[in-house]
């Protein structure tokens, strides 16, 4: 499925059809949130007017894959979703591409002893830096990366731990004993 700046679905294909139940006259024109009605693995609303994934998006930011409940003709069900924006401006689009989740339920590989994801050894340090209220370019600097890069691995942070902001990552790494 593709969807503009506006959230609104431009493109809605067979396979999106196939995956949802949902046919492409019910989906077009409509916002994507409305069509998907996303939440996460825990009931959490996830598709929703303010979705933080498409002003992402919008901004250019890298988005990991993301595995949702989402509503189809026949009930819940869990997919794998990855956005990929292509052109610019008004003409901007954002690619949705879905596909069945192929994780089963309740398998947690994914999930460290304390239930957080799993990060990668360098978002771990990024984590430990911003704990002691460094800003981004300082961790650039100490790190010697790009503020681009440092502001990824935050990014990957904010995503891996389901926080919107550095304070709510660190307040909730310390509270599950991961840092600090």
């Amino acid at each position: 499925m593709a969807y503009g700046k506006d959230s609104e679905i431009r493109v809605w294909n067979r396979a999106a059809e196939k995956l949802t139940g949902i046919s492409a006259s019910e989906a077009l024109g409509r916002h994507c949130w409305e069509v998907l009605c996303g939440v996460d693995e825990n009931g959490g609303m996830v598709c929703h007017s303010g979705c933080a994934r498409t002003r992402l998006a919008r901004d250019d930011w890298p988005l990991t894959t993301q595995t949702l409940l989402i509503k189809t003709s026949q009930g819940r069900r869990r997919i794998t979703t990855s956005t990929i924006s292509i052109g610019s401006g008004d003409d901007r689009i954002h690619l949705n591409i879905m596909r069945p989740s192929s994780r089963p339920a309740g398998d947690e590989r994914a999930v460290d002893p304390a239930g957080l994801p799993a990060m990668t050894a360098r978002q771990l340090e990024v984590l430990e830096l911003l704990d002691q209220g460094l800003p981004a370019k300082t961790i650039a600097t100490r790190l010697c990366l790009s503020p681009t890069t440092v502001r990824n691995h935050i990014r990957g942070v904010l995503v891996a731990l389901g926080c919107h902001s550095q304070l709510e990552a660190v307040a909730k790494s310390r509270r599950a004993g991961l840092i600090g």
